[in-house]
């Protein structure tokens, strides 16, 4: 993907982590295809004379498909909105009809597992199943789906990597997260990234082909607990 500008499709750049996504691109001189619901559109308002947006569905496979026509790279939100498959839906059609070689970047939590080594705090171990079956009782969304989604995409032979979110927050960023394989690990326990750090990681790992085919759970690099990982290291 060097030596000329990059294309890159955002799947889901009308929420705020893909609006985030937009500006990091936008930043690095890329070429931006944005994908949202029609009635979505106009909260990309502020960059409708830098990208190009296609309204529609992002588990219909007709819009990905003219979506990631030409595209380096796509950027995928995967949301379990709802109880039809929507983030399987979703993250099938990248899958599908993403360009041959193109990286392949997607967003998920610290729930989904690649290898179940992940070791999970108390508090994650009892919110999860709780709020899924919330979520489902009131259709509201669907956890097993993103986790269907997930699956699909690891065993998959595309340049793909899932991108593991922490609790989120907001504010300015404090630069690239930092990462590891399993949540678990001491580097990670302090749980916390800006969401704006958590779409600069999705954007950086466009260029970063050490994290193809890895699950990177990210944290804050300015967290506690990266802080004391970095000097212990």
């Amino acid at each position: 993907m060097s030596g000329r500008r990059l294309r890159v499709c955002i799947v889901g750049a009308s929420g705020k982590l893909g609006q985030y996504m937009v500006r990091h691109c936008l930043d690095r001189g890329y070429e931006v295809v944005g994908v949202c619901r029609a009635q979505s559109v106009e909260k990309l308002t502020e960059f409708r004379d830098r990208i190009r947006i296609v309204p529609g569905h992002t588990n219909d496979a007709d819009v990905i498909r003219e979506a990631v026509s030409g595209c380096d790279g796509v950027l995928t939100v995967l949301v379990p909105w709802g109880v039809d498959g929507y983030s399987t839906g979703t993250a099938q059609a990248v899958l599908d009809h993403a360009e041959p070689g193109a990286r392949l970047i997607f967003s998920c939590g610290w729930h989904i597992s690649m290898d179940g080594k992940d070791r999970y705090p108390l508090k994650l171990r009892l919110l999860v199943p709780v709020f899924g079956w919330v979520a489902r009782l009131f259709r509201f969304a669907d956890i097993g789906d993103q986790e269907e989604a997930a699956r699909r995409i690891f065993a998959s032979e595309t340049r793909w990597t899932v991108v593991r979110g922490s609790d989120l927050e907001e504010g300015d960023s404090e630069g690239l997260p930092v990462w590891s394989r399993h949540v678990g690990d001491p580097i990670l326990a302090s749980n916390l990234t800006r969401r704006i750090d958590f779409a600069l990681f999705m954007v950086h790992a466009l260029t970063d082909d050490s994290l193809v085919h890895e699950a990177p759970a990210i944290v804050s690099c300015r967290s506690a607990s990266a802080l004391a990982h970095a000097e212990t290291a």
